[in-house]
């Protein structure tokens, strides 16, 4: 391995990099499982895992082996060629989410345009000129022009205008909002929404999941798609491998990202019965969507959580915390919701300096979405042992706050 060593960034040193990010005062050199550590081997519980995306926690063994390897033989060869890992990846993605047709990406944002070129060539199929699609208010699907548009936060949206006016906002769990809209506008063509909104405040829907068999009624009666973006909560996050799995539905266009990879990039888009066949060569495409080095990566990432039994872990691990949570700070005016290692803390007030407090005083690193909710996205495959240390920190955090 070659030995190179970073010098240390220096205050008044000139940085190149775009300014897109508000980054913290902090910098991690490497991680093991749950936790991260610094320079100087100060160690910190991680629970948010990269936003949702090392479901595995940080450099797992036998990711990392695979890694090495396959990066050691073959990285790219384009999909100009056939790539066996890509096509063995399909497959396991295909088991686990009951889809019949995968795209691979390279993020979440991708996938969700992958998403919105189905559904427009769906409409253009059926004989809509100007096909449009119905979104939910507080959702977030990405940051391209098209899936900005859909995104119900009008803070990321502002600079970027115009945005494309091919979406229909409703609120989010709200079904006769959904049937009003189908009423005034013939064009629509699908749904797109979050079983769970992660970054709008880990919100479920005032029915539950009963939600998205609501909208799969819908999407029947007006021959919609009914599109599931699971960029945060599949992939064992919410104690399913996919949280349309708490139901009896399956969606007909499924995208995902984050925790496929286990940090590394790596994103699809997937179809079953009407949407199949709607995106055929020339397309649809990427350069380095499903890369040899990505393909492997997501069958060893899916084996791993099999073989490891993670997503049950995530169901029974995740239930203790929450239980914790509520038992710990039934008298803090909070609520706590969420589903598996998906976790919001509803404070009575705007919380966003917490972030820094837990980080500094209490070694824990945590995320603050929508103002007031503590977000928590840990591993996967945490232990209790693990759950019950950030327990005791977070319990601390938030009692000395309120």
């Amino acid at each position: 391995m070659t030995d190179i060593t970073l010098a240390p960034i220096q205050p008044d040193q000139p940085s190149h990099l775009m300014a897109t990010y508000g980054r913290q005062a902090i910098s991690f050199v490497r991680g093991r499982g749950a936790y991260l550590y610094t320079e100087d081997g100060t160690e910190y519980l991680d629970a948010l895992t990269g936003i949702a995306v090392c479901g595995l926690g940080h450099a797992h063994p036998v990711i990392a082996e695979a890694i090495a390897e396959q990066a050691a033989t073959l990285v790219h060869t384009s999909n100009l060629f056939e790539i066996p890992w890509q096509t063995a990846a399909a497959q396991k993605l295909a088991e686990v989410s009951g889809m019949e047709e995968i795209f691979f990406s390279n993020s979440g944002a991708e996938s969700n345009e992958g998403a919105i070129k189905i559904a427009r060539k769906f409409g253009t199929q059926q004989g809509v000129r100007l096909p449009k699609i119905i979104v939910a208010e507080q959702s977030f699907h990405g940051r391209t022009l098209a899936t900005l548009s859909a995104t119900g936060n009008k803070k990321v949206q502002d600079g970027f205008a115009p945005l494309t006016n091919d979406f229909i906002r409703v609120p989010f769990g709200d079904v006769e909002a959904i049937q009003e809209a189908a009423l005034q506008h013939p064009d629509i063509v699908a749904i797109l929404i979050e079983p769970i909104q992660g970054e709008g405040g880990i919100n479920t829907a005032p029915q539950g999941f009963s939600y998205l068999e609501e909208v799969r009624n819908i999407c029947n009666q007006h021959n919609w798609l009914m599109m599931l973006d699971e960029i945060q909560t599949g992939n064992g996050r919410t104690g399913k491998y996919f949280a349309y799995q708490h139901t009896n539905i399956v969606p007909d266009v499924l995208t995902t990202a984050k925790g496929l990879g286990n940090g590394f990039p790596v994103g699809a888009v997937m179809t079953q019965g009407k949407a199949v066949g709607l995106l055929g060569p020339g397309s649809h495409g990427s350069t380095y969507g499903g890369t040899v080095l990505g393909s492997r990566v997501v069958y060893t990432v899916i084996d791993t959580i099999q073989k490891e039994n993670a997503v049950e872990n995530a169901a029974v691990v995740g239930r203790y915390i929450v239980d914790q949570l509520r038992a710990k700070l039934a008298d803090k005016n909070v609520q706590v919701r969420g589903f598996g290692m998906m976790i919001g803390i509803q404070l009575p007030k705007d919380c966003a300096e917490l972030v820094a407090i837990a980080r500094d005083q209490h070694k824990l690193i945590i995320n603050v979405t929508a103002g007031s909710v503590v977000r928590l996205l840990p591993p996967i495959n945490m232990t209790q042992v693990q759950a019950d240390d950030l327990l005791e920190r977070l319990v601390t955090l938030i009692n000395s706050y309120l």
